[in-house]
């Protein structure tokens, strides 16, 4: 095995790997879900990746506008952010092709996996973690109860160096129905 070679940063260098949460900016488009009402939320990309390939329905899993906004431009094989959104919102059905990693920090959050006869669903709240695998469809909604105004916040991490989303045909026929331009 190869030894770890120590090496010493600059301040400077260390400064641009900081992202202090009061400063993060957000994006509220960029993936198609996001213009219907019940996929309504911010994404806010701390440690950002490259974009995938450019292929027909492959998305960037944070979507184009907040994969352009990361706090902390670095390509290391894996990606941070947070989402936000309000009861009853959140992401559509979709799967990746690395791992996605989930923590809620405020709120209640249902997480569904698969789809069709074989969907099913685990409430998480605070801390806990769910860790979806490659290729499974998946999708998260906010569930705490309460102010319908007040926004939860979920933490992710997504593997990979240039990871790719695809939304199921169930997700793209309802983001359709709502917006036909999102074809």
């Amino acid at each position: 095995m190869a030894a770890i070679v120590p090496r010493v940063v600059s301040r400077q260098e260390m400064e641009g790997r900081i992202a202090r949460f009061d400063t993060l900016e957000g994006a509220s488009a960029g993936l198609p879900d996001m213009a219907h009402p019940e996929g309504a939320r911010t994404l806010i990309n701390v440690i950002g990746f490259k974009p995938p390939a450019d292929e027909p329905g492959a998305h960037s899993p944070v979507g184009q506008s907040a994969a352009a906004m990361a706090a902390i431009p670095i390509n290391e094989g894996f990606n941070l952010g947070f989402a936000k959104c309000k009861p009853g919102t959140g992401a559509f059905s979709h799967y990746h092709d690395t791992n996605e990693t989930f923590m809620p920090l405020t709120g209640q959050w249902r997480f569904y996996y698969n789809e069709g006869p074989d969907e099913a669903h685990v409430d998480l709240g605070p801390y806990d973690v769910i860790s979806m695998p490659v290729g499974i469809a998946r999708r998260f909604t906010n569930i705490t109860p309460g102010d319908p105004e007040a926004e939860s916040l979920l933490l992710y991490v997504i593997a990979g160096d240039a990871p790719k989303a695809e939304f199921t045909p169930k997700a793209m026929a309802k983001i359709e129905a709502h917006d036909p331009a999102a074809r």
